[in-house]
């Protein structure tokens, strides 16, 4: 498996794939405001510590996919970025933003650690050159209306463009309308690419736009899932999580509430861990693979 490094100049450097401790990419879906980014920033990084899990701070200056004309769209990439250039200096931590449009992706990966290729923009291949381009590690998003199988697609043409340094993140699949599940055999087939896996928890339990204009969620399944998805084996772990999620300027009804970030982290922890024990003793899976 490709082991990725994530980090550059004078942040630490995190690792991801291979035997490497699960790492949490996580923040708020966007940046709302500077002081509170540097909390959430400073909350989440608190809790990272003292679980020992390696932190790579999330949080988007652009919503470019929402429901509604009169929702929240972000405060722009200059804000935004130079926030993000803030937390990482300040914290001495990667940071990640995704990007919309291929003009945004070279600002963008002059400050973020990685890239991130938003999921409905997984097959665009403007925005997977573009990504490539900034020759900084690139978080690929599968659509929610792709099998992991063609993911491979994606794959090859970001491998094509010379940057072979992707993590691919599960983030649910389309049952029916308004409805995700998650079909956990993603992780392993995806994982077959050769490249590290993410699983993003909380949008996996969204429910897009099943509140009219906005989407809801299901919350209460995002325990259930990360410990299904850490025991299939993730090498990275993808939550958004807001201090006060009702008031969330960005995905009110999916964001973690900070006050159960703790638990759930140090549950993916412990099972992370006990899943690198049964690797070693029983070696990878392998069965029927012949057949």
């Amino acid at each position: 498996m490709k082991i990725l490094k994530v980090g550059y100049g004078s942040v630490e450097s995190v690792f991801i794939g291979g035997k490497y401790p699960l790492v949490f990419i996580g923040g708020p879906c966007a940046i709302e405001r500077r002081d509170h980014a540097q909390f959430m920033a400073d909350q989440i990084l608190k809790i990272c510590n003292e679980l020992k899990i390696p932190l790579i701070y999330k949080s988007c200056y652009d919503k470019d996919c929402r429901s509604s004309p009169n929702s929240f769209h972000g405060i722009g990439i200059d804000e935004g970025l130079h926030i993000l250039s803030e937390i990482r200096n300040e914290f001495g931590i990667p940071v990640i933003s995704d990007f919309s449009e291929p003009e945004a992706a070279a600002k963008t990966g002059e400050v973020c650690d990685i890239v991130q290729v938003p999921a409905y923009l997984c097959r665009q291949t403007s925005i997977l050159r573009a990504a490539a381009k900034t020759n900084k590690p690139i978080l690929l998003k599968k659509g929610q209306f792709m099998s992991p199988w063609n993911m491979k697609n994606s794959v090859k043409k970001i491998e094509s463009f010379g940057n072979k340094n992707i993590l691919l993140t599960e983030r649910g699949t389309f049952f029916g309308y308004n409805m995700l599940i998650n079909d956990m055999r993603s992780l392993p087939i995806m994982a077959n690419t050769g490249y590290p896996v993410c699983y993003d928890a909380t949008h996996s339990i969204q429910m897009p736009t099943s509140m009219g204009n906005v989407s809801g969620g299901q919350r209460e399944y995002i325990p259930h899932l990360v410990r299904s998805a850490v025991a299939c084996g993730i090498n990275s772990l993808f939550m958004e999580t807001h201090n006060d999620p009702k008031n969330a300027l960005s995905d009110p009804n999916t964001v973690l509430d900070i006050k159960f970030l703790k638990v759930i982290l140090g549950q993916a922890k412990i099972l992370h861990e006990a899943k690198l024990e049964i690797l070693e003793k029983f070696g990878e899976d392998k069965v029927h693979l012949d057949e």
